[in-house]
């Protein structure tokens, strides 16, 4: 199965056959809650069936590394407060998955981002995080965004990164540092931001998931 085997086949499948698209919520070890922002990928899903011609599902699907179905869902999103962490063969999974041709979505919701690099430095020895420059494809996707990526949350008040690991020239890993999306994909009564605020993370959620699809 080539590098691009899983994405070629998911858009055949949504386009052609009428598939639905879903996110797969990773459930990973550690400690940290994984499960964070309940409320946040089936606004998500909505949002992109409703903005785009991708057919996608309001209902996230979770899955963990180990689990057999893992290849099925190529697109992986992990967000969370506290401690990642991988066991040998969950890092072989995730490698495996990568390289493959699937794709990771990892979202700080402030806490993680230690762990979370520590572990992909596990997974991924011989490679360093790149940040992406505000011209990249995925800030101009079905939404644009000429300053990069939305502040949705002041957390420790940097300014918000685009980090990436790559395979040859396809990103495997895309790690959205002090941003938030997650929370700003949630209802609008969790956390009472501002409407434009909400839509600024919904549509960078969208480019996300297009540019992934489509790269």
């Amino acid at each position: 199965m080539n590098k691009k085997s899983f994405f070629i086949l998911l858009l055949v499948m949504t386009f052609v056959y009428g598939q639905e698209f879903t996110i797969a919520r990773l459930h990973y070890g550690g400690g940290g809650d994984w499960y964070s922002n309940p409320s946040s990928l089936p606004n998500l899903l909505n949002y992109l069936q409703t903005h785009t011609a991708i057919k996608a599902t309001d209902k996230e699907v979770r899955v963990k590394l180990t689990d057999e179905d893992l290849f099925s869902y190529p697109y992986l999103y992990m967000t969370g407060h506290g401690n990642v962490r991988f066991d040998e063969k969950e890092m072989i999974r995730l490698r495996t998955f990568l390289n493959r041709g699937g794709f990771l979505h990892a979202d700080d919701n402030y806490g993680m981002d230690q762990s979370f690099r520590r572990e992909m430095k596990r997974v991924f020895p011989d490679k360093e995080f790149v940040e992406l420059p505000f011209e990249h494809p995925v800030f101009h996707q079905v939404f644009d965004f000429s300053k990069g990526l939305p502040k949705i949350h002041e957390h420790d008040n940097k300014p918000p990164q685009a980090l990436a690991i790559f395979e040859d020239d396809r990103i495997i890993v895309l790690y959205t540092y002090e941003c938030d999306l997650g929370d700003g994909w949630e209802d609008a009564e969790v956390h009472r931001d501002p409407e434009s605020i909400r839509t600024a993370a919904l549509e960078m959620g969208v480019n996300i998931i297009h540019f992934a699809l489509t790269q």
